[in-house]
């Protein structure tokens, strides 16, 4: 089974978050921001994994580290429940479009983490959230993961279709990189490791 738990507890927040890779795009998601818990929700179900999170933190501040902290959280999970990488494909990519948005995602689970944020973001706010907050989520997922992880805005107007089409396309490529390549037998990789 690739799972993994991860309970992060700092002075700023507190979360607990639980995470399937082979489940059925289950989510079970309450940060107490609602944009948040819709992006959580579509990523679970596009990446085709189950995902709880159970999460409370400094919103009187704002949503700035409750939202990098469970991308914190996402990361070690997924680098935990990964393993060792044996027999998944290891890249993926998509052109995913979302209305008059369309986003570019590639992942590459090479242990190295690396991210590239080429989105324009028209609006500062989706709701009550920062829109600015989805580059500090993925940058990181992508860090805590081990992810090298680029996505690139092609076309969009609509800050709130942008984001949800990095979500989904970030879920979308993760989906094939962590999926099973039956032509692979050990690790992806001509160094015989992916750490």
């Amino acid at each position: 089974m690739r799972t993994a738990s991860i309970d992060r507890n700092t002075a700023e927040t507190q979360i607990a978050l639980r995470l399937n890779l082979d489940g059925a795009g289950v989510a079970d998601v309450q940060t107490g921001i609602g944009f948040l818990d819709h992006m959580l929700t579509l990523f679970a179900k596009h990446s085709g994994s189950d995902l709880t999170v159970r999460a409370t933190g400094d919103l009187q501040v704002d949503d700035h580290h409750l939202t990098e902290d469970i991308g914190i959280a996402l990361g070690q999970a997924l680098k935990l429940a990964l393993g060792d990488k044996k027999g998944i494909r290891r890249y993926g990519d998509i052109l995913l479009p979302m209305d008059e948005a369309l986003m570019l995602a590639a992942v590459d689970c090479s242990g190295r983490p690396f991210f590239v944020w080429e989105v324009t973001l028209p609006q500062p706010k989706v709701g009550t959230w920062d829109s600015e907050l989805a580059e500090d989520f993925f940058r990181a997922l992508a860090v805590n993961g081990g992810l090298t992880l680029h996505l690139r805005l092609l076309s969009g107007t609509n800050t709130h279709h942008i984001v949800e089409a990095a979500f989904k396309a970030c879920a979308r490529a993760l989906r094939e990189a962590l999926s099973a390549d039956p032509r692979e037998t050990g690790v992806p990789s001509t160094k015989g490791t992916l750490e």
